[in-house]
């Protein structure tokens, strides 16, 4: 299927590793002119040149302030922004549900739910006028059932999921798709930190997943790829589940 992606502008963030990274690849592959950021000048550097991004940049996700400058140094060097992939990494676990401090619980927020609205604010302005743009949070399967230890995450990309939806009907007129994608266990460094070690995760995923397995990188990138596609077109304000199947609840 040809995607139509040949000659997009599109923005990932969190892209130096794991989902970002994949998604990313997948999009310049299609032929997007992919720019990607992480907050490693090092580490957004190396994977830009791995994956053929046409330009890697320093950001931290808790630097709201810096959005409309990213978005703009984007835009000057590549061109306006057809396609946005906002991908945060996760707050710190904990087993105490009321264990973590305020300070924690602000940069949850920072980072879950401001920074990926402030990009949404920069990019949907031009998307709309040209009647074409593509959004998609990388979100999780604790919007649908929370997970114990990952209580910051629980609360905070419910916002997130909320916001895309109401903006998705605002928008969907003027040819502006938003979509969620809800993350399982992916075999990324995080799942494979969270369960101990990779064959912990894989065992666990074996049990526990009805696909009987870890997702893959490439196979998550393949349904961002899609959602950001000229045939997705109809498809906004959705929620999907990238998971082997492991969500019970029908919504």
């Amino acid at each position: 299927m040809n995607l139509g992606l040949t000659g997009r502008v599109a923005l990932v963030t969190g892209a130096s590793k794991g989902l970002g990274r994949g998604i990313a690849a997948a999009l310049a592959a299609e032929g997007a002119r992919v720019a990607i950021t992480s907050r490693s000048p090092e580490r957004i550097e190396a994977t830009g040149t791995e994956i053929g991004a046409a330009l890697a940049v320093a950001h931290d996700a808790a630097d709201l302030d810096g959005v409309d400058g990213l978005v703009g140094r984007v835009e000057d060097e590549l061109g306006p922004v057809d396609v946005l992939v906002t991908n945060t990494g996760g707050p710190p676990p904990g087993p105490d549900a009321l264990g973590f401090a305020r300070e924690q619980w602000e940069q949850a927020y920072r980072t879950l739910v401001l920074f990926p609205l402030a990009l949404v604010e920069s990019v949907i302005p031009g998307m709309r006028e040209r009647r074409f743009g593509r959004i998609v949070n990388v979100s999780s399967t604790a919007v649908r059932e929370p997970i114990d230890s990952l209580m910051l995450s629980n609360a905070h990309r419910n916002a997130t999921l909320a916001a895309f939806k109401t903006i998705a009907r605002q928008v969907a007129r003027d040819g502006v798709t938003l979509n969620t994608l809800l993350t399982g266990r992916i075999a990324t460094d995080r799942i494979l930190d969270m369960g101990g070690s990779r064959e912990a995760a894989e065992e666990a995923a074996a049990q526990e997943v009805p696909a009987g397995r870890l997702g893959t990188v490439e196979e998550y990138a393949a349904v961002a790829a899609f959602l950001c596609s000229q045939a997705a077109s109809y498809v906004t304000g959705a929620a999907i589940p990238v998971d082997g199947g492991l969500l019970r609840s029908l919504p």
